[in-house]
């Protein structure tokens, strides 16, 4: 993905995240995975979350997000999981005593996702020191 901007920042902030349902239940089929998928990607808009790739399977849900540097991962997820349950709730009342008001589990992995490497980055600021002391010699 390329940069994105901000008023006076650029970024590139990508995220793979996986949340599970609570007990990781198996209840992500047909209409409703159709519907928990439309719900997450109607959050993500309101949060400024961009998707890249997700998937909604039987018992968990990966996303690879693009999230502004100005948000605070945690609480961006917390966002998803909390108003996705909601929409969900209002659209299948049953569901609401069914699972006790609680559809995703607590808890989340996030990994960052990066276009390079620790050496990639440690050569790069040895080049820009080298190429600035070039510079200063022929000034």
């Amino acid at each position: 993905m390329d940069n994105q901007s901000l008023s006076h920042s650029r970024y590139n902030c990508t995220y793979h995240i996986v949340f599970i349902p609570k007990y990781r239940r198996k209840v992500m089929f047909g209409n409703l995975r159709k519907e928990i998928g439309e719900a997450i990607s109607k959050v993500c808009k309101m949060e400024g979350v961009t998707i890249i790739k997700a998937a909604t399977l039987p018992d968990h849900v990966h996303m690879y997000v693009s999230i502004p540097p100005k948000e605070n991962v945690s609480k961006v997820v917390g966002r998803i999981k909390g108003k996705s349950s909601l929409i969900l709730f209002d659209r299948h009342p049953e569901y609401r005593e069914r699972y006790n008001r609680h559809f995703w589990a607590r808890g989340y992995y996030c990994e960052t996702i990066g276009n390079v490497d620790e050496a990639t980055i440690t050569k790069y600021i040895a080049e820009q020191y080298e190429r600035d002391r070039l510079e200063g010699e022929t000034s």
